[in-house]
């Protein structure tokens, strides 16, 4: 079974492609309900600009008070309250989009031969503030 750290192409700096992630990967992760989605939070890179190797508690802040995140799953009932909605989906499956600091709830999966543990977050649908086409457009405040 391939793992999700597969699809990090540069582990030093932790690059997700999500076009990497295997199907049977994809299928095992958790289904979200109602009008929830479930999303890979973006890495943090484990060295600064100028090459400093950071530590594991930056770098895990840093994951924690991520603000990006690409939707690999969105529950049954998402955007479809007309009233706030409009009938004018926020996002879609397979993008990457812009959340609130700490929304939603983490947990971490770990599938059999996977060594590296791999943080998810299931949010509600109107936590999504934006959408943006990459990543690495977004610079960290913290």
């Amino acid at each position: 079974m391939e793992s999700i750290s597969k699809a990090y192409v540069n582990p030093e700096e932790k690059e997700l492609d999500p076009a990497l992630l295997d199907a049977s990967v994809i299928d095992r992760l958790p289904n979200p309900s109602g009008y929830r989605l479930l999303v890979f939070p973006s890495k943090q890179k484990s060295k600064s600009e100028g090459g400093i190797e950071l530590l594991q508690t930056t770098t895990e802040r840093e994951s924690l008070a991520t603000v990006v995140a690409w939707v690999v799953k969105m529950g049954p009932l998402c955007y479809k309250d007309e009233s706030r909605f409009h009938g004018i989906p926020w996002c879609q499956e397979n993008q990457w989009v812009l959340i609130g600091r700490y929304a939603g709830t983490r947990f971490k999966l770990n599938f059999e031969g996977d060594d590296n543990p791999q943080e998810v977050r299931i949010i509600n649908d109107d936590e999504v503030i934006g959408t943006i086409l990459h990543p690495d457009d977004i610079v960290s405040m913290t």
